[in-house]
């Protein structure tokens, strides 16, 4: 039994394999009347697409095929709408090694422990950051859908190995601070798609020198990604186990190679004391707001109208060209390995806005699933 499906009023589900002749996403919840704009949808899905030496040679033309739910001008009819995607640039025998002796960091030998020959994957199957690509359909009308309801979402390259970029403007949420993060975001959605998405420029370069001499000893790298959301109102969210860190957690989990993340101060928060910690109030333009932000935006599960923040790590991608031992699941004897195939140096790049598609979905599924019900108690 296998499900990719997240969401309880907006449903995403990601359907396909990285060899399988197409891949794509169905969506439903989405609200009716509104026009996607198709082709910032496209620019967006860019900016995930390889571009550098040091990304994957596989080039697909990751143009979606709608087949339902959307009008050719872009126009939402509230059904569900189905994207495809075709896999034309495949090549399924670089795999056929690894079918009985598992990658070391790969999910090769996890599915085999699970369902056996039954699941005959090539490459990554149905676990391959192919699969990102559907989810930056999904994650691009979600942006937008939210764009418009006063929502931005931003994130950057925080950390590659010991290269450090300028970290968002976020535990201070004073007026001034705030300039200063709406500057930063603008930066980096103004820039190019093929941009590297870092907002010091430095550590841009840094990151291209270290990607080329790791692409030389055929040894990749992982890093951390630092991700913002402003406008998003108090009152959001859900205590417990559909709280707004739960939500967000779950669907920044489904970008193949993260391993963590945390919000606000998130491990930090051990270091501090309460007084250190605890972020003050103020009215501010008649509204009631916290006057530092290590909360990350969010307490007990529900939004404080602070810009919710978080950083999520992502380990080195698993296909490397050095000689790793592995077994033989047919002879259950060790034996070496050298994966073929084409691969990332890194994936912290490209899942820049893989992962600003996994926050955007969690945001507008919390949204319409758990609005405030400030206007509802008014008997009270």
């Amino acid at each position: 039994m296998m499900t990719s499906t997240f969401g309880t009023t907006v449903k995403v589900s990601i359907f396909g394999e990285s060899h399988a002749p197409k891949i794509g996403c169905t969506i439903e919840g989405l609200p009716a009347g509104f026009t996607v704009n198709l082709a910032a949808l496209k620019a967006f899905l860019q900016r995930r697409s390889p571009s550098h030496p040091w990304d994957t040679p596989r080039k697909e033309v990751d143009d979606p095929k709608f087949i339902s739910g959307i009008s050719a001008k872009g126009t939402l009819d509230g059904s569900l709408l189905t994207a495809e995607l075709p896999n034309n640039n495949v090549q399924p025998q670089d795999y056929t090694d690894t079918k009985l002796v598992p990658r070391p960091g790969h999910a090769d030998f996890s599915a085999w422990a699970k369902w056996r020959e039954s699941y005959k994957q090539t490459g990554g199957g149905h676990f391959s950051a192919r699969l990102t690509a559907p989810l930056c359909i999904a994650g691009g009308i979600a942006l937008q859908i939210l764009h418009a309801q006063g929502i931005t979402i931003a994130a950057h390259v925080l950390k590659i190995k010991d290269i450090n970029d300028t970290p968002f403007e976020l535990v201070d949420n004073s007026v001034e601070a705030n300039k200063l993060l709406t500057l930063q975001i603008n930066q980096l959605l103004q820039a190019a798609p093929q941009e590297l998405p870092f907002l010091d420029a430095q550590a841009g370069e840094k990151t291209r020198t270290l990607l080329t001499q790791l692409r030389s000893e055929k040894n990749t790298v992982g890093g951390i990604i630092e991700c913002v959301a402003t406008g998003v109102p108090a009152g959001i969210g859900c205590p417990h186990f559909h709280g707004l860190e739960n939500t967000i957690s779950a669907a920044v989990f489904g970008v193949p190679a993260v391993k963590a993340i945390e919000f606000g101060s998130g491990m930090n928060v051990a270091n501090l004391l309460g007084s250190e910690n605890n972020d003050a109030y103020e009215v501010r333009n008649g509204a009631v707001v916290p006057t530092t932000n290590h909360a990350g935006g969010v307490l007990g599960g529900i939004s404080t109208g602070a810009p919710i923040w978080f950083r999520c790590a992502l380990k080195p991608i698993s296909s490397i060209g050095l000689p790793q031992n592995s077994v033989n699941l047919q002879t259950m004897k060790s034996e070496q390995l050298v994966v073929q195939g084409r691969h990332d140096i890194t994936a912290v790049l490209r899942a820049v806005p893989c992962i600003e598609s996994a926050f955007a979905l969690a945001l507008l599924d919390t949204l319409y699933s758990w609005p405030s019900e400030q206007n509802g108690h008014d008997n009270d």
